[in-house]
């Protein structure tokens, strides 16, 4: 998510290039990289969390259970709201299908190998975007833009993308499950 600075060429005083007011931290290796879960319903965005390490199916519960339902609760979505989440290993674990099945839930069945349809793919490319034109200078930064951004992600976009799954499926089934504009 963090995109490489880009170079400029200066002018300094013979001498004083290496002084510290004369120059600026870099970024090394592309800066770093975070792994978020985030979610969102036509009311807007949802709580948004770094995922520390390597997600599994035990991390994936615990970000649910300390973020799902107070999203919902702030976005004001009263007990109509469906849950969505595509096919990745750990969503549809044992223990996950499980927990779900607890919890009560209403869970939107989800087709294998569909990223074109679930719409979050396209809130994640515009917070990158967002983020990036803000140049994070280290992974703290990096964190701190990504939730900045999110807050900042308008209602009506939200609303447009849980609205254009109908269009998704559409498409999906027009060309057979090929790629489609999505």
């Amino acid at each position: 998510m963090l995109e490489r600075l880009s170079w400029h060429q200066v002018w300094r005083r013979k001498n004083k290039a290496y002084e510290e007011k004369n120059t600026l931290p870099t970024v090394k290796h592309g800066g770093g990289s975070i792994m978020l879960w985030g979610c969102f319903a036509s009311a807007g965005t949802g709580k948004l969390q770094r995922v520390q390490g390597t997600m599994n199916s035990l991390q994936y519960l615990e970000i649910l259970d300390d973020n799902v339902m107070q999203s919902v609760t702030n976005l004001r979505l009263g007990r109509r709201w469906t849950f969505q989440q595509d096919n990745d290993p750990k969503h549809t674990s044992k223990s996950t299908r499980a927990w779900l099945q607890i919890k009560g839930w209403n869970i939107l069945e989800w087709p294998s190998q569909s990223p074109d349809l679930n719409p979050i793919e396209n809130l994640w490319w515009d917070l990158k975007k967002a983020v990036a034109v803000r140049k994070p200078k280290n992974v703290t930064e990096l964190e701190a833009f990504a939730h900045d951004e999110w807050a900042k992600i308008p209602v009506d976009h939200c609303k447009t993308l849980v609205s254009s799954y109908a269009s998704r499926l559409k498409a999906v089934i027009t060309v057979k499950g090929c790629c489609t504009k999505y």
